[in-house]
């Protein structure tokens, strides 16, 4: 056993020297740093800067899928920011990821608050900006990096550098990854290892315009030097007289590039300093080497919790368990389709909301990825903000800012506490959702569709004002694309437009169609699902419609204190939205026209989907799943979803 021990004892000291060197290194490499910042200025606190958060985190986060390269646009119109992350293509996933994560950080410090900036090196390159640069090459912002060793013979050696650069651009352009490495002959035995590289954003011609631009200041910069790297925020190339594709920069060149030219004084004192380094880096390891509790505790703080300023969304496990008093009770707020919620205060006070996905949830890491993706991107007064996720030892976190009136559900269909919201406040939370779903609709960056709008995904913030929420099951468009086609349904019985349900179309209609129930319920003070003396809400909202006697459909807790005319003009925008037919519902931009100026002409609401006459007998087809209960993802036929799907038709 003792035996045992001692070799797990060796293995974990390899493994944390190991740990410490590729630190280490990753480090030294990206001290080789080159930077430009931008000499405009955003305000702390502002959307910009919020919005530039998430793009360095996601671009950090990304960076070592897709071959090394990702980028991503976060916010609209001013706030927009456009980022980017490529590696080189010789570097390993591992080093990719420790690259970007060390240039995302330094970004931050080196050019704070700035508009634009870039940093990087020969292994990773990162670039925000707030104008749209991608698939346009910028050549402008030059850096070079020569070594002070010069060959023997500079007129054979520039002949054979221009002749291997040059075919090793014209392989780059073709290239998916823009990227080509060679060698060539220097002098028979000698070897010239070279390699260029483009953001693979770039169209052939663009890489090969801007390759071409940057190889021309060879004879300016590198004229007879055996190593030179020239770096443009849109290409590289780099050339030296050993191999270095798979291995650490040589040390003689570890000095951080300047804007060119380049002094030999300056590359002496980035000698100093690059070898200094070096030997601090060694002691380092020589000291861990002899202790094994800072080497136990060195790796403890390696694989923590992971809650640092670099990954301004991850929040670590521990932390989430401290705020909840691990996921005590006494902190839980209620339970969802996929896991309950928790209320939680972090250390300095704020309040936060936990959700926490079940193992066993139909929510896993595709819906999660969905859900951070998509909120991390939407900002808007009428959704809720997103502020962190986890991902540690199988937990699937969310974390919200805390909305302390909680989910509507929990106030409207409340015998105790419906009659708290008067006609004003829900008039002001049914046009809030509505303002929430334009935004989703027409006006993000993506259009997306929610897909599961409900009373209870509806949270109030201190002023009643309502934030949508839980966007597992949203869905992206591109484009002038407005609808789709699936054969998971999934969803919340009640509230599913009847194309949904039955063919598995669904569209920016068919959050209207949610809509639309959600005004009815709200009117009425009733749940969908509640088992009254009628049939649906939506047929017994339109039968008083036509009666003329719709204000009898007011939630008689209000006492009669409400304003007719937006009364009748939102139960007539509901019987707009719950219509059978999707194209005869209106854009959610035209119910805001409405709400706008109560006094338009609507047009004239057809009969809503699923009708039935308020006479109902117990033999009647209806649907008989309970509305108002959520199904998950289904691969099954629409005609067994365990719902009968009888068209409903109004008796005679």
């Amino acid at each position: 056993m003792q035996s045992y021990s001692q070799y797990a004892l060796i293995l974990l000291l390899f493994l944390c020297i190991q740990q410490l060197y590729y630190l280490a290194k990753a480090q030294l490499d990206i001290d080789a740093l080159y930077n430009n910042c931008n000499s405009a200025l955003f305000p702390s606190g502002s959307v910009y800067g919020h919005n530039l958060n998430l793009t360095l985190t996601w671009l950090a986060g990304n960076a070592s899928l897709n071959g090394g390269f990702y980028n991503i646009t976060v916010g609209q119109n001013l706030d927009t920011v456009y980022g980017l992350v490529q590696c080189t293509a010789y570097i390993s996933a591992k080093d990719c990821q420790n690259f970007a994560d060390i240039a995302a950080k330094r970004i931050r410090g080196l050019c704070s608050n700035k508009k634009e900036a870039s940093v990087g090196n020969d292994n990773c390159l990162i670039h925000y900006s707030n104008q749209l640069f991608f698939s346009t090459f910028n050549s402008g912002h030059r850096y070079s990096l020569a070594n002070p060793n010069s060959v023997t013979d500079p007129v054979i050696w520039n002949r054979q550098i221009g002749n291997l650069l040059k075919n090793l651009s014209s392989d780059a352009a073709t290239a998916p990854a823009r990227f080509a490495s060679g060698t060539a002959t220097y002098k028979d035995a000698d070897k010239i290892y070279a390699m260029v590289q483009c953001t693979r954003d770039l169209t052939e011609k663009g890489c090969l315009t801007c390759l071409e631009d940057v190889i021309g200041y060879i004879t300016q910069y590198c004229d007879g030097s055996t190593g030179c790297r020239i770096y443009s925020e849109s290409c590289l190339f780099r050339y030296e007289s050993y191999s270095f594709f798979l291995s650490a920069p040589s040390p003689e060149l570890g000095p951080s590039p300047s804007p060119f030219p380049v002094s030999n004084s300056a590359i002496t004192r980035g000698n100093k300093i690059a070898k200094k380094t070096v030997v601090i880096i060694a002691a380092i390891l020589v000291v861990v080497s002899l202790s094994v509790i800072f080497v136990i505790c060195a790796c403890y703080s390696i694989h923590g919790d992971g809650n640092g300023s670099l990954e301004v969304l991850v929040i670590g496990l521990r932390t989430i368990k401290v705020a909840t008093e691990n996921f005590s009770n006494a902190f839980k707020l209620g339970e969802g389709g996929f896991g309950p919620v928790y209320k939680g205060i972090l250390g300095d006070g704020q309040e936060i909301a936990v959700k926490r996905l079940s193992s066993h949830s139909g929510q896993g890491l595709d819906e999660l990825k969905t859900e951070v993706m998509l909120v991390a991107q939407l900002l808007h007064r009428n959704l809720v903000k997103l502020l962190g996720y986890c991902l540690e030892n199988e937990e699937k976190l969310l974390v919200y800012e805390y909305v302390p009136n909680g989910s509507l559900d929990k106030i409207l269909f409340d015998d105790q506490k419906q009659s708290s919201l008067e006609w004003k406040t829900r008039f002001k939370i049914i046009v809030g959702i509505a303002r929430g779903l334009l935004y989703l609709h027409e006006d993000s960056q993506l259009r997306v569709i929610h897909r599961d709008l409900k009373a209870s995904n509806i949270l109030l913030d201190e002023n009643l004002n309502p934030k949508i929420s839980d966007f597992g099951l949203a869905k992206m468009f591109s484009g002038s694309q407005t609808q789709a086609n699936t054969r998971r349904i999934c969803g919340t019985y009640g509230y599913m437009a009847p194309e949904y349900v039955k063919h598995g179309k669904f569209s920016t209609k068919s959050d209207v169609y949610s809509f639309g129930i959600l005004v009815l319920e709200i009117i009425t003070g009733q749940k969908i699902s509640s088992p009254q003396n009628y049939a649906n809400l939506q047929s017994h909202a339109w039968q008083h419609w036509t009666n003329g006697i719709a204000l009898e459909l007011m939630d008689p807790t209000m006492d009669g204190h409400w304003s007719k005319q937006e009364v009748l003009s939102c139960i007539h925008i509901g019987l707009l939205c719950v219509q059978e037919a999707a194209i005869n519902r209106p854009k959610m931009s035209n119910v805001i026209t409405m709400f706008s100026n109560l006094s338009v002409s609507h047009l004239v609401p057809s009969r809503p989907a699923f009708f039935v006459s308020d006479i109902v007998s117990d033999s009647s087809e209806l649907v008989r799943e309970n509305p108002g209960s959520t199904i998950k993802a289904s691969n099954r036929d629409p005609s067994v979803y365990g719902v009968t799907l009888t068209e409903l038709h109004p008796r005679d």
